[in-house]
């Protein structure tokens, strides 16, 4: 479609403004079609997909059972384009029911500062973000290891320890960020913790006096064209931070930041031009000790639970 193509490209000339970082604006997959007049006779559109997720998923442990999530094309228009969208979504919400275990979700750049106004109007909350740190000139030094801990690669005898610390992030992103915690959630993350120790996850455990206090927990991944990450990311090999998870009582003693030298050092050998990764703005540790290694936000994930509250 024509116009769909014209937005998409001021779209992407719009993000190239915002964030030298973000890929191109990708086209949306195929959903319910939206479109919105603006007050100068310019149209915008976006692409409204609706999923549900089986209990018992992985998935579930970051996401509402029943999701909505908006792809705008907004062209130029920013904010009044956003702001056009969001009223036509609430309106077909309306006329929709959605449970409780439900949220619509919109994934936007995280400098657009004036589709962060329509969106925190409409009742969206910040809930994720997506951020970059780009390889610096000799980022793959290690410096000198922290006194009294020490770090070393995780194997499969560890399962039970990686276990418990995963599973203790989970308990305290779900206080302050996106994640759920399920009644099932140890059955769900002991699979994929197994799954990610199969596939050779590269993940590592800091100690103290010879007890596990923290774990850093990435991953390599080639980012290609048409690939669904390459929505978000610009091609190359990335380390992808998967998870990070220090102990409550170790906690500001320095255990993340030697968990995070190792692995930056690590992942950079490896060939990793950049690093990623998901964390929360409300969570008041992750939001100050990701910018202190280097971290900046590129996309970030609008929620809103339950969906019935688009307003």
């Amino acid at each position: 479609m024509r116009v769909a193509g014209t937005l998409l490209d001021a779209q992407t000339t719009r993000f190239e403004r915002l964030d030298p970082m973000l890929p191109p604006a990708a086209p949306p997959p195929d959903g319910h079609v939206l479109t919105a007049a603006l007050s100068a006779g310019d149209r915008v559109a976006g692409v409204l997909t609706h999923g549900e997720f089986e209990p018992g998923s992985a998935t579930t442990l970051w996401s509402a059972l029943e999701l909505w999530e908006l792809h705008p094309l907004v062209g130029a228009a920013g904010g009044a384009g956003m702001e056009a969208l969001l009223r036509e979504w609430a309106q077909l919400l309306a006329r929709n029911t959605t449970g409780a275990d439900s949220a619509c979700l919109v994934t936007w750049p995280s400098r657009d500062a004036e589709a962060t106004r329509a969106l925190l109007a409409h009742g969206f909350t910040p809930l994720t973000s997506l951020a970059v740190r780009p390889v610096r000139a000799g980022g793959a030094v290690r410096r000198a290891p922290q006194a009294g801990v020490t770090v070393r690669p995780a194997t499969s005898a560890d399962v039970e320890t990686v276990l418990a610390l995963e599973l203790a992030e989970l308990r305290y992103s779900a206080l302050v960020g996106a994640a759920v915690l399920r009644p099932d959630a140890e059955r769900i993350k002991r699979a994929t913790v197994v799954r990610h120790f199969e596939q050779g996850d590269p993940m590592w455990l800091a100690e103290r006096d010879g007890v596990a206090v923290g774990l850093a927990h990435c991953r390599l991944m080639d980012v290609v064209a048409d690939s669904l990450i390459a929505t978000r990311l610009r091609p190359g090999r990335w380390g992808y931070v998967n998870c990070v998870s220090v102990v409550d009582g170790a906690r500001g003693s320095g255990v993340g930041s030697e968990l995070m030298a190792v692995a930056h050092h690590e992942l950079h050998r490896r060939g990793a031009s950049g690093t990623f990764l998901y964390f929360n703005p409300p969570n008041p540790l992750a939001s100050v000790f990701w910018a202190r290694q280097g971290y900046r936000p590129l996309w970030t994930n609008w929620e809103l639970r339950p969906a019935s509250a688009l307003r």
